[in-house]
């Protein structure tokens, strides 16, 4: 009998993109037999930018269902996958705002033999994409996690969603490297809790 797996999807998503390929991730994770939680990083940025921004409003509104990521949502988990858009080449301040609040369950060696996985979007094939997700697992080294990347054919770094100019949705080439990602999240914290 395989082992249950618990599995927390922590992303932030200003219109929709991020949000797309996290509920991706859930659904195949959920498939693969693993318990999961979709979180968001709280909303940082002001009302006058989220106005600024017809998307951007009606996502909040879309996802305003969706809980505010927490610590517990971490500590509970087997495996952690963060999403993010890329800004200047790095995690955004929400996200990053999450993460921060980790140090005391770092500190005290909680975030530690978890598998971690991470996943992105840009505006541009070269918009810092890669780099995103380095830093996020940069911050994952400093925790003792085992970083989980899709490998095979898609971005070795994790799934990654180049929006373009005429901001393009989500394509099925993308959403099935989200799937190979979660599918084997699950399968190597599987493997590690047999151990």
């Amino acid at each position: 009998m395989e082992r249950s797996v618990n599995v927390t999807v922590v992303y932030y998503s200003s219109t929709g993109t991020i949000h797309r390929l996290a509920t991706e991730m859930v659904e195949t994770a959920e498939k693969h037999g693993a318990e999961v939680r979709l979180v968001r990083a709280a909303e940082l940025a002001p009302a006058t930018a989220i106005e600024s921004r017809p998307a951007w409003k009606a996502h909040l509104l879309d996802t305003a269902d969706v809980p505010v990521a927490a610590v517990d949502d971490v500590l509970w988990a087997d495996a952690v996958v963060f999403g993010t858009p890329t800004r200047f080449g790095n995690v955004s301040a929400q996200l990053k705002q999450f993460i921060d609040t980790l140090g005391p369950a770092w500190f005290s060696g909680l975030l530690a033999n978890k598998v971690y996985s991470a996943f992105t979007s840009g505006g541009s094939v070269h918009g810092g994409m890669e780099t995103t997700l380095v830093s996020i697992y940069n911050m994952v080294c400093h925790f003792g996690g085992i970083i989980v990347p899709p490998g095979g054919d898609f971005n070795p770094y994790g799934t990654s969603h180049v929006l373009g100019a005429d901001n393009r949705p989500v394509c099925d080439v993308v959403l099935r490297a989200a799937q190979v990602q979660a599918e084997r999240v699950v399968r190597v914290a599987r493997a590690l809790k047999e151990v």
